[in-house]
């Protein structure tokens, strides 16, 4: 097998609903998921020999354990199920994506080495079993397997994907630290009441920011109990002109702002580099 190139795109949760906490600290949420135009790339060929060989490289690499990562687990679920046999690879990951940042880079590069592995017919999987492993590697896993605009509904883990492009002009801001995920759900009080999905809310741009402004992220409040930076980048983003609204992506700890022009993002981003120089910028549009 020669050398690919695939591409790994971070998702964003433009809001983000828990509606219920169950034991163990898992919790039903509902939830919009879309993809913007930032990636990391993932390398991948063939070696002989009986083990992988998994590097990371790009900005981002620092802090990813190279023993036990994403790409790692797949790995070695699949050999697990013993649907990959006796074929180990070359991997790179370009880490363009801030690791822990809740853009889902790790989750992505997991889906899509998924995704290669079922294209390049170097695995055989129906459909629920795909789901089960990717589900095994991470929450966020199957929900990425597929680069489209994603509802989780709140009910019964069902995820309904839209035939729809967003195109929204997006600032994302990280500002160089990790939150803790399971502190901030552990510690997270707030909750939304289970109200069904209905499409009338997105057939027009105008549909969805008026629908995402009256939405949230229920994570917010604790994230900025926990890390009070988080709450004053989102009120520096909300305070720039053209900002329709400012809030976390995920658990954290990068923070979005949706635009009303590229222009103004990218006035945005300028404006936020000068405050906060070693935060990590970037403007995209949705997909």
């Amino acid at each position: 097998m020669k050398k690919f190139k695939i591409k790994s795109f971070c998702k964003i949760n433009l809001f983000l609903s828990v509606i219920k906490k169950l034991n163990k600290n898992y919790h039903i949420i509902k939830s919009l998921v879309t993809f913007c135009s930032l990636y990391d790339v993932i390398t991948i060929s063939k070696k002989k020999g009986v083990e992988d060989n998994i590097t990371f490289s790009g900005k981002f690499k620092k802090g990813i354990d190279k023993q036990n990562n994403t790409i790692s687990k797949t790995l070695f679920l699949l050999r697990k199920e013993n649907l990959l046999k006796n074929q180990f690879f070359n991997i790179n990951i370009k880490k363009n994506i801030p690791h822990g940042s809740g853009l889902g880079g790790g989750s992505s590069n997991a889906a899509n080495l998924i995704n290669f592995l079922i294209l390049k017919k170097l695995i055989k999987i129906n459909k629920n079993k795909k789901k089960n492993v990717a589900r095994k590697v991470g929450f966020d896993v199957p929900i990425v397997l597929k680069k489209k605009n994603t509802i989780l509904t709140g009910k019964n883990e069902e995820i309904l994907r839209l035939n729809k492009s967003f195109r929204l002009n997006i600032l994302i801001a990280y500002p160089n630290f990790r939150c803790s995920t399971k502190k901030i759900y552990q510690e997270n009080k707030k909750t939304t009441s289970y109200k069904s999905w209905s499409n009338k809310n997105i057939k027009t741009n105008k549909n969805l920011i008026h629908f995402l402004n009256r939405e949230n992220n229920d994570l917010e409040e604790t994230a900025i109990e926990l890390y009070p930076a988080i709450g004053k980048l989102i009120k520096i983003i909300n305070s720039q002109k053209g900002c329709y609204f400012s809030r976390i992506t995920g658990s954290g700890s990068s923070c979005i702002g949706i635009f009303s022009n590229m222009r103004a993002a990218i006035s945005a981003k300028t404006r936020l580099k000068s405050k906060f120089p070693k935060y990590w910028c970037a403007v995209s549009k949705t997909i």
